[in-house]
């Protein structure tokens, strides 16, 4: 839950062009400490490039970012990269390093003593349900599709980072194996209070994650609100993604 209303992401008047053409427009909205943000929406609709320009791998054209209160155009991008933790799709874990080596590889870089780096490791692979003994010398190759997604959610939570970014991270995993990450990292979410901005398409996904959903469309953002408030919404883009919501049987 949000952490007494403190504010982790501010988006002031942001747009991003890309060959003048802009790919996102006039955002203005506030991701609060602690809290799980969906943004949602159909492909192209802007909200990976949303998540880019919070950890400056985009810089606005127009109006600014802020981070923890600082313009991202002020921020040292390793620095700012290293306080927030990012989870991909595929998750891009290094094929020739094992998995301690992946998990590892934010606090060696921030020169964690390798003893200390070990029990990180262990810990967190603890966590998202890998057993260190079995898993901890292990290749990507030698896991499964879920497997690799917890390890690369503790890759992003190695150096404990407090905002974390998912880009669709489940989206290519059996519909059995999805819910059942969705529901651990949902319980690992609230038990850690990490602030998350999680993208998706995926309306079930936003409605089993979301503190708050924000609704993207043609590069604004038309709806932002808890579940109970979209449930509510009169926008077109909002009501054509419920009905996905209703049954097919």
């Amino acid at each position: 839950m949000p952490k007494d209303n403190q504010i982790a992401v501010e988006f002031h008047n942001v747009t991003f062009s890309r060959d003048n053409r802009p790919l996102v427009s006039n955002l203005n909205f506030t991701i609060h400490q602690g809290e799980a943000l969906i943004l949602l929406g159909r492909s192209g609709s802007g909200k990976t490039t949303t998540m880019k320009l919070i950890n400056r791998l985009f810089l606005p054209t127009q109006g600014e970012v802020l981070f923890d209160g600082i313009p991202t155009t002020q921020w040292d991008e390793i620095k700012l990269r290293r306080k927030i933790g990012y989870v991909i799709q595929e998750t891009g874990l290094f094929p020739h390093f094992t998995v301690e080596s992946n998990v590892g590889l934010v606090p060696s870089l921030e020169k964690w003593k390798p003893k200390q780096i070990k029990i990180r490791v262990c810990e967190l692979l603890n966590l998202v349900g890998l057993e260190p003994d079995k898993f901890a010398q292990r290749y990507p190759h030698e896991l499964s599709g879920g497997q690799r997604q917890r390890v690369g959610v503790a890759r992003a939570l190695a150096a404990d980072p407090p905002v974390l970014l998912m880009d669709e991270p489940f989206g290519a995993l059996d519909p059995i194996t999805r819910l059942e990450l969705q529901q651990e990292f949902k319980r690992l979410q609230q038990e850690l209070g990490k602030t998350v901005v999680f993208v998706t398409h995926d309306i079930q996904e936003a409605f089993i994650l979301a503190s708050r959903i924000g609704l993207m469309r043609g590069g604004e953002l038309v709806v932002l609100g808890t579940p109970e408030e979209f449930l509510r919404s009169q926008h077109p883009e909002a009501i054509a993604f419920l009905q996905c919501l209703k049954p097919v049987l």
